[in-house]
């Protein structure tokens, strides 16, 4: 069985390496939407794959070093593109959550990127 949860936040980036005139060239911001898939059979009793209130301390400190920050501000987030933000975003969580199966990460409503590591 698969669950999910979604996390909202707000971060500032440009794109170093897009040609000169390329709008994300100049600095922006986004309202990102985070889904984090986790994998699982039903533990009993609870009758859950794991406490969707167990998975927001494992992305809140993640989340904190995002929200209304400068991604390029970030190590290893130095040309922060949505992919490479969800590489990112997985590379810290899978430790801390072994059931992870995929990130969905939206930068706008029509746009994002689907990682399964």
């Amino acid at each position: 069985m698969i669950i999910y949860k979604k996390f909202i936040f707000d971060s500032a980036h440009y794109l170093p390496f897009v040609p000169d005139g390329h709008k994300c060239k100049n600095m922006h911001g986004h309202t990102y939407a985070l889904t984090v898939f986790v994998e699982g059979d039903l533990i009993q009793p609870e009758g859950w794959v794991i406490d969707f209130g167990d998975l927001k301390p494992i992305v809140k400190p993640l989340l904190d070093r995002l929200d209304h920050h400068c991604l390029n501000d970030i190590p290893g987030l130095e040309n922060p593109t949505s992919e490479i933000l969800a590489v990112w975003l997985w590379e810290q969580l899978k430790p801390q959550l072994p059931g992870l199966k995929r990130i969905e990460l939206n930068e706008t409503a029509t746009s994002g990127v689907i990682y399964e590591g």
